[in-house]
């Protein structure tokens, strides 16, 4: 019987949370927003995918029915003219495109979420929050969102990249 020759595994391969993090920016390439393209991944406790998710408008509603305008932002006498009341985060839209229950699930995203992606990770019983930035963390509506993810107890943490990537 011939002998096989046994040849290692290749040692530098991607980790889950660089691989998750890419796929994010993957799918936020599909966001038609001009000043914030973020996306998000969900994934089980077995590194499997649920779901996917980019900053959009909802579906159904045309790409030229609101303004992208960020000029504003939450301030009340411009808010009704800004993307803000009308956008879909990829956190939202992650969670909402599950093709199972998230109980349990991490979600892989850009940018810290606000509160009300927080409020529906919570319903939705997701379990740990992998984020690459947290550029907004002075913002009334983040800081209620990291109050409300900590109330919860879903783990959070930034994500830090575990190799340089080949990918440009």
């Amino acid at each position: 019987m011939n002998k096989v020759e046994y040849v290692e595994p290749r040692k530098n391969y991607l980790s889950w949370d660089d691989t998750f993090m890419l796929m994010a920016d993957l799918i936020a390439e599909r966001s038609k927003d001009p000043s914030t393209i973020t996306g998000a991944v969900v994934v089980d406790s077995e590194n499997i995918i649920l779901g996917l998710g980019y900053n959009g408008w909802p579906r159904g509603v045309g790409d030229e029915v609101f303004s992208w305008n960020r000029e504003g932002g939450y301030e009340k006498e411009n808010y009704l003219n800004t993307k803000y009341p009308y956008l879909a985060h990829a956190e939202m839209n992650a969670v909402l495109n599950a093709n199972k229950s998230v109980r349990g699930a991490k979600v892989y995203c850009h940018l810290f979420p606000c509160n009300e992606c927080a409020k529906v990770m919570i319903q939705a019983g997701i379990k740990e929050l992998i984020y690459q930035e947290d550029k907004y963390n002075d913002v009334d509506i983040f800081i209620a969102s990291r109050r409300l993810l900590e109330a919860a107890g879903i783990k959070l943490r930034e994500y830090k990249p575990s190799k340089k990537l080949r990918i440009e």
